[in-house]
């Protein structure tokens, strides 16, 4: 049981890093970022390079990453996502189009074999007689420490004000004087450094693959058709939901049944439920 908590305590705080960047940027600029698990994917292979291949410390190298990849969000919402928002089958289709680009770019640059991050801590723990290691614990405690700043980040600056504003209504936020194609871009780079994030820790303990970002792309996807589009606090609990639903059936099952938890998971939700649990729009 105390394994179970563990191990799905991670695997919720990875999901929520993803699904949390995912909802912000769909509860703020309403449109669907189907790239966001390349962000996720960038993240985890940026560490590498730096690592292995420019020889750089592991800490400077993340954040190199992350930074880098943030600036690759703002350039795909300013120059592909911007001119086409009106329409949310473009929007779709554009960023689709740049999962696959990207796909394509890493099979063709460091091929189809798995690459190995390296651990920001390589001790192992006993917690309660179950050994857990210590890359995990740390995935798990950054991910709870960079989601409550995010909210208190959007709670309690005025630029996190003006998110809220452009969340709740975007017309008379301009009305107002803030400018909205600059917070957009604000928060794609924040959604894109969280992805980010979640790939440097996961990918230590998870496949590091040209392919990884479809798999990201649905559990986040599945996490806010649960807990509400839009809603953080949904979509919070639906990674909590959705990594214990998880780690329970990959112990008491099989790991093979655990990836179609999330797909009946979106499926009971849009029979049940369609506006999920929280059932707003708006990104808090």
């Amino acid at each position: 049981m105390l394994e179970i908590l563990i191990h799905g305590a991670v695997s919720s705080a990875i999901y929520a890093m993803l699904a949390v960047g995912f909802t912000l940027i769909f509860g703020v600029a309403r449109i669907l970022n189907l790239a966001h698990g390349t962000f996720y994917a960038l993240g985890a292979y940026g560490a590498y390079f730096f690592t292995s291949h420019l020889k750089l410390p592991l800490f400077p190298a993340a954040l190199l990453a992350i930074a880098l990849v943030a600036l690759f969000g703002v350039f795909v919402e300013k120059v592909l996502v911007r001119p086409m928002r009106r329409s949310q089958l473009a929007v779709l289709m554009i960023t689709l189009a740049v999962a696959l680009v990207v796909e394509q770019a890493l099979f063709l640059t460091f091929g189809s074999e798995y690459r190995n991050v390296p651990e920001f801590v390589s001790t192992k723990f006993s917690i309660g007689g179950v050994d857990v290691g210590g890359q995990r614990l740390l995935a798990l405690g950054v991910s709870v420490a960079l989601i409550a700043s995010l909210w208190l980040f959007i709670q309690r600056t005025r630029l996190g004000s003006a998110i809220l504003a452009i969340s709740q209504d975007p017309e008379a936020a301009n009305y107002m004087g803030i400018p909205s194609d600059r917070i957009f871009s604000i928060v794609m780079a924040l959604s894109a450094a969280l992805a980010a994030t979640a790939g440097v820790l996961a990918g230590p303990f998870l496949t590091v693959q040209p392919t990884m970002w479809l798999l990201p792309i649905v559990k986040a996807f599945a996490i806010v058709i649960v807990g509400g589009l839009g809603s953080i606090p949904g979509s919070i609990l639906a990674a909590l939901m959705l990594g214990y639903a998880e780690t329970i059936v990959g112990y008491t099952i099989s790991t093979s049944w655990t990836e179609i938890v999330s797909v009946l998971a979106t499926l009971l939700m849009l029979i049940v439920r369609p506006a999920g649990m929280f059932g707003k729009r708006a990104a808090f």
